[in-house]
């Protein structure tokens, strides 16, 4: 579908996911073991059929940039290509993005070399398996200059969402931004007869996931206007109110991954015995690097309702409630518990690791004998033996030395070292 180019944003601070983005983009922080937050929507655009991709990039980009480069490769036999634009100075200017939408401003005139009529404008921070195909039939079927997709969400879930009212032909006809728990907003409730249409529930709302097809051509003329800086903010109320905007019904899992807290849950709920999300699925798999790592091997471990990613070497413990990601290293005698351990980028060998540890360097991975509960440890973590972390759903946020408290959650950042005995 030459006619259609679709963007995925990742160029935002993603300050609600630090330390987690202190060293990367947010659509780069791991997800699943072995994926990336970027994987997803572009497996997705891949997946309906939508090859001509570009991800505009901003912050800490170097570890996405690299991910894209040597993962989504198309042959010379296929049409399509992925390609990174950064925030650049140009003769037409030279600042920083300033919201979702300034950012596609800044680079409109290389998304639109193609002569494309349509963009697909996608987040990069979201969990979902979707089809964009059928949005796109969604979008030319209602003649529509722009189609925002929406999931039912009931009334007490709104509140840091977008809210939309349709009308009998699910054209859009009022927005409104994340509303109030005491708001009254009865006046957003979906027609009856779409309501039953769409399988929603009485007291559910249609609220925005942040996926939209635009017009070109309206894109273009609603971005004249340079306070217009964000999509969710600025773009899509003005254009309901000049333009003809539809709603794309979507009923399957959605998943906002914004705050530290949204991404351990979606994570752990991935070792459910039914999952509300799958990675693997036979018409539409989300893809990620390959890494030819060898089969993970567990040494009298003990491991239930857990993920094991490729390469890791578990030498005895236990694990509960786990996912464990690429080249992980569990020593004898830990124990983990509501845990999200995302790997590691490299392997230590044995003779390296007995020098660190003769130099007071703690070795990558988790140390013998230690105690961790409802935490994330971020790539290359080194735990020293004996450390205690239990995070809880009561402990305020807090900044220590090598680890940080968000959520309730007890987050090691990549690289960082706890010291043998740490108690957290």
């Amino acid at each position: 579908m030459p006619q259609v180019y679709t963007v995925i944003l990742g160029g935002g601070r993603g300050q609600r996911l630090y330390p987690l983005t202190k060293h990367r983009a947010k659509p780069a922080v791991p997800v699943g073991g072995k994926y990336r937050l970027i994987d997803i929507p572009l497996s997705n655009a891949i997946n309906s059929g939508f090859r001509h991709i570009a991800v505009l990039t901003q912050f800490n980009s170097a570890s996405l940039n690299s991910h894209i480069t040597n993962t989504y490769r198309f042959d010379i036999f296929g049409q399509g290509q992925v390609e990174v634009l950064a925030a650049e100075q140009t003769d037409d200017g030279g600042d920083w993005y300033q919201g979702t939408a300034d950012a596609v401003r800044k680079q409109i005139r290389r998304l639109t070399a193609w002569g494309v009529e349509h963009l697909i404008i996608l987040s990069g921070d979201h969990l979902y398996r979707m089809n964009y195909r059928e949005m796109y039939e969604r979008h030319l079927a209602a003649d529509a200059d722009a189609t925002v997709s929406v999931i039912p969400v009931p009334r007490v879930d709104v509140t840091g969402l977008g809210v939309l009212a349709v009308d009998e032909q699910g054209v859009v006809t009022a927005f409104r931004e994340k509303p109030r728990p005491d708001e009254d907003i009865s006046s957003m409730l979906s027609p009856a007869p779409l309501r039953r249409a769409w399988g929603m529930g009485d007291d559910q709302f249609l609220a925005s996931m942040g996926v939209y097809i635009f017009r070109l051509s309206a894109l273009r003329e609603i971005l004249l206007n340079p306070a217009n800086m964000d999509f969710g903010k600025h773009i899509l109320p003005d254009m309901i109110r000049t333009h003809r905007v539809a709603a794309h019904h979507f009923g399957g899992y959605w998943r906002d991954i914004g705050t530290i807290g949204s991404l351990y849950e979606a994570n752990l709920a991935l070792t459910e015995e039914e999952p509300p999300f799958r990675f693997h699925h036979a018409d539409g798999p989300i893809y990620t690097r390959q890494r030819f790592l060898p089969a993970s091997k567990l040494l009298d471990a003990a491991v239930r309702r857990s993920i094991l990613s490729d390469g890791c070497l578990l030498f005895g413990g236990e694990l509960d409630h786990c996912v464990i990601g690429i080249r992980s290293r569990v020593q004898k005698g830990a124990r983990l518990k509501d845990v999200v351990m995302m790997g590691a980028d490299y392997y230590e060998d044995d003779d390296v690791r007995a020098a660190n540890l003769d130099r007071g360097i703690e070795p990558v991975g988790v140390g013998r004998g230690c105690m961790i509960e409802r935490a994330i440890l971020d790539k290359n973590a080194r735990i020293g033996a004996g450390c205690v972390i239990r995070g809880g759903v009561d402990r305020p946020d807090q900044d220590g030395d090598g680890w940080y408290i968000r959520d309730g959650i007890v987050i090691v950042p990549k690289d960082a070292t706890l010291p043998e005995g740490t108690i957290i």
